[in-house]
């Protein structure tokens, strides 16, 4: 298991990590994204699909639980689901997803991988703690910390920073 934990300054700055991870992740790769509402996960996952040249846009998929997003490049699908609803693996499972042939981004994912995959980033995302205390009003622009951790052998070697 490998963690690095680093600060991002802006909206910008976590999509732009999105972008570098997106071009790292292949086929098969599975990433989960944790934090409180108004983290970023959503905005990491845009970063992701840029990275990965697919098209968008990229959207939360939480009304429809998993958006697939086709490569404009000959490269891996990115397949985005919220599982904030779902109440464990079997009902991930249950949406008979393509982890093997596409890039899957599982946002509210944490605890439900137990079965499906033998590596995945852990990714969660911290907002500054007085938006916690008033959601109306967080500032996209806040910095956030983010600590990714490589789960498995895929990842053993080191888990993907920003550039």
């Amino acid at each position: 298991m490998s963690t690095a934990e680093f600060a991002l300054p802006t909206a910008e700055a976590m999509e732009s990590y999105g972008r570098a991870l997106g071009a790292a992740l292949r086929a098969g790769d599975l990433v989960v994204l944790t934090g409180p509402l108004g983290a970023g996960k959503t905005t990491l996952t845009r970063g992701i699909g840029e990275g990965l040249g697919v098209r968008g846009p990229v959207q939360s998929p939480t009304f429809v639980l998993a958006r697939t997003h086709p490569s404009l490049v000959g490269g891996s699908p990115l397949v985005h689901v919220d599982a904030y609803r779902l109440q464990n693996a079997v009902e991930l499972d249950d949406l008979d997803l393509d982890f093997a042939r596409s890039v899957v981004v599982v946002e509210w994912g944490r605890g439900m991988l137990d079965g499906i995959a033998e590596s995945w980033l852990d990714v969660e995302i911290e907002r500054p703690h007085a938006a916690a205390d008033d959601p109306e009003h967080l500032d996209g622009d806040a910095p956030r910390t983010i600590r990714v951790t490589g789960i498995g052998p895929r990842w053993a070697a080191g888990v993907p920073r920003p550039a």
